[in-house]
């Protein structure tokens, strides 16, 4: 499904990521984790065609997506959240959840007719909220939901195209204990035929969600394996916990 050959980030004289190489399989569930600064959000900016690599390549289903575009990603079959939340916050959920229903359709530019209460759209979305647990907040306005809710109707929005592949970038940034374990919940009833890239600073979450764990450091690999290989693994341990010795 997804294929990251080599693949680096150059800012001047600033490696963020180097060299990275990963596979994400149909049905996957993939994390990658690492501390503040490890190039895990720079990574994702490349595989969602955010920003572009300076070397190595991209390839989705098959396909070299190395120089494509964000809306052909999307268009792919790419869904994806964002970090910091990406909402129009002064509209309704519900229509929230619409607008991103539409942006796949021949309708997405076609502002000027009425909203039916009943077509396709509205029904997807309908169905995406439900998925998510916001069915009965979907009359609020965005601006009166909590972080934890605004989380989830990132990932209903997403869900409403249909997507081949989930990209979720740190999904639990900012989130409560009692909402980090909502969310956690919300990720694992999600389809097992749906493969998810999960790009996570909280480890205990993203071992608790994924198959298999890539550790990064300073921009490059550390170890991937499963979540219990990468739990005992030494490194991953001094990485997080802080006791690496000085050489």
């Amino acid at each position: 499904m997804l294929v990251i050959d080599d693949l680096g980030k150059r800012y001047g004289g600033v490696q963020a990521v180097d060299g990275i190489s990963l596979v994400l399989e149909p049905g996957e569930r993939f994390g990658v984790i690492g501390p503040n600064g490890a190039g895990k959000t720079t990574l994702f900016k490349m595989i969602a065609g955010d920003v572009p690599p300076t070397a190595g390549a991209v390839h989705l289903f098959g396909k070299d997506v190395t120089t494509m575009s964000t809306a052909r990603r999307a268009r792919m079959g790419v869904g994806r959240t964002f970090q910091i939340s990406n909402l129009f916050r002064d509209m309704t959920v519900f229509d929230n959840v619409r607008v991103a229903a539409r942006g796949g359709t021949s309708k997405a530019r076609v502002f000027w007719m009425p909203q039916r209460a009943k077509d396709d759209v509205s029904e997807r979305s309908i169905e995406a909220l439900e998925s998510v647990g916001l069915a009965d907040r979907r009359n609020l306005t965005v601006a009166n939901l909590s972080h934890g809710e605004q989380r989830q109707l990132e990932i209903a929005m997403a869900l409403v195209g249909e997507p081949s592949i989930l990209l979720l970038d740190e999904p639990a940034a900012g989130l409560s204990a009692v909402e980090r374990a909502t969310l956690k919940s919300l990720i694992e009833n999600l389809p097992r035929t749906l493969p998810i890239l999960l790009i996570e600073h909280d480890m205990t979450l993203a071992l608790g969600l994924t198959d298999r764990v890539m550790c990064m450091e300073n921009g490059r690999h550390v170890v991937t394996g499963t979540p219990a290989e990468v739990r005992d693994n030494e490194t991953v341990r001094e990485i997080y916990l802080g006791r690496r010795d000085k050489k």
